[in-house]
């Protein structure tokens, strides 16, 4: 007998007998609040994909010597789900999350799944809990499925066992602070990931070992890392984010947006995509020239030494755009200019609106959302 496949047609739907009230925008706290239930899916090697649980939100039960806790055999996506201006509800991109996930199972041996099952499962956990999905530009529901081993060992091998699970937080902006420009501080003296590592799968093991860095940098003055690699000094990431410079040649006029390549060391983010998606479709071939390649320290210092550096930003899906102002390197700040009164260069700004306006159903574009229920 064949390993049963991830199949939605199965699900098993408890609900909770007192749902929740939502809260108030102000009070939500980004990855704090929870909805009522849960998303579950058990695997074993013997019996592949056993039937779907949605059921109240509560704690889990593994053995103390499950490899998830040892070895770190976990993955995890980042998603929203948005209320538009009609009440309908949307995901964005979903399919590139599923598609990210697999990749990242496959790299620490945890199983693959049929995305499109996955997607209805959400789906219908999202109806479960739609009352408590916010409203307003700036706030959604945050989906956050994780893929764990299971296996009751202390022997480093392959899970024969796994765990599914999603779970859903109410967000409003991903920064206190909202829509300002932060300040980054150059890492050289950590690294993120380097080739032949896991830096482009989203595998909370690539987490941890940066929050020391990033409050190392927090004690000088900086809201997150501009980390950096290799003797070059390339620009990788900033923080958890993909990152992007705006630079204008002097000689010619033309401006180029910069992001580093997808080597095997940079998170192929979602958001990374349809920014050079949507930069490739509205920017004027003429004036813009769209690159995938590295921009190290010292090429950043001279541009914007030489007037020629324009703007900057990080990009991912919890923040979707944030805005830079600043790089310290060896000690000195590198300033990254704004426009006059705002927290943000231009580009900025209209990518943010780019995406705002797919996300939030004011406009179409290339069947990137997907309505999933109405309120």
């Amino acid at each position: 007998m064949s390993a049963a496949q991830l199949d939605a047609s199965k699900l098993v739907i408890t609900p909770v007998e007192n749902p929740s009230k939502p809260l108030s925008n102000d009070k939500l706290v980004f990855g704090k609040t929870f909805t009522d239930h849960m998303l579950t899916i058990e695997w074993t090697k013997e019996n592949g994909w056993d039937s779907p649980q949605i059921k109240p939100y509560g704690p889990l039960v593994l053995d103390p010597s499950a490899v998830v806790f040892h070895y770190a055999f976990e993955l995890f996506e980042g998603m929203k789900a948005y209320r538009t201006e009609d009440n309908k509800i949307t995901m964005f991109r979903p399919d590139m999350n599923m598609k990210r996930m697999n990749k990242s199972a496959s790299r620490i041996l945890l199983p693959n799944f049929d995305g499109e099952e996955l997607i209805k499962l959400i789906t219908k956990l999202i109806e479960q809990d739609k009352h408590l999905i916010p409203e307003g530009q700036g706030y959604s529901l945050y989906i956050r499925p994780t893929l764990i081993g299971t296996t009751s060992t202390l022997g480093v091998s392959t899970p024969d066992k796994a765990l599914l699970f999603v779970i859903c937080s109410p967000v409003g902006p991903y920064y206190k602070t909202g829509f300002q420009a932060v300040r980054l501080e150059a890492t050289d003296y950590a690294t993120r990931a380097w080739p032949g590592g896991c830096g482009d799968k989203k595998l909370g093991a690539n987490y941890a070992p940066c929050v020391l860095p990033q409050l190392q940098a927090a004690e000088r003055g900086y809201q997150q890392n501009l980390w950096l690699f290799g003797p070059e000094k390339n620009i990788t990431e900033v923080g958890t984010m993909n990152c992007f410079f705006v630079f204008k040649d002097s000689t010619t006029g033309k401006k180029e947006l910069v992001t580093a390549p997808l080597d095997g060391t940079i998170l192929e983010g979602v958001t990374r995509d349809s920014i050079l998606t949507l930069a490739k479709n509205k920017l004027d071939s003429n004036e813009w020239i769209i690159s995938e390649r590295y921009c190290n320290m010292h090429e950043l210092k001279e541009r914007a030494a030489n007037g020629e550096l324009i703007e900057a930003f990080g990009s991912g899906t919890a923040a979707i755009v944030s805005p830079i102002k600043e790089v310290g390197w060896n000690g000195e700040p590198i300033f990254v200019p704004l426009l006059p009164g705002e927290q943000s260069g231009a580009l900025t700004k209209q990518v943010a609106q780019w995406i705002g306006d797919i996300q939030y159903g004011r406009e179409k574009f290339d069947n990137w959302t997907r309505v999933i229920t109405e309120l």
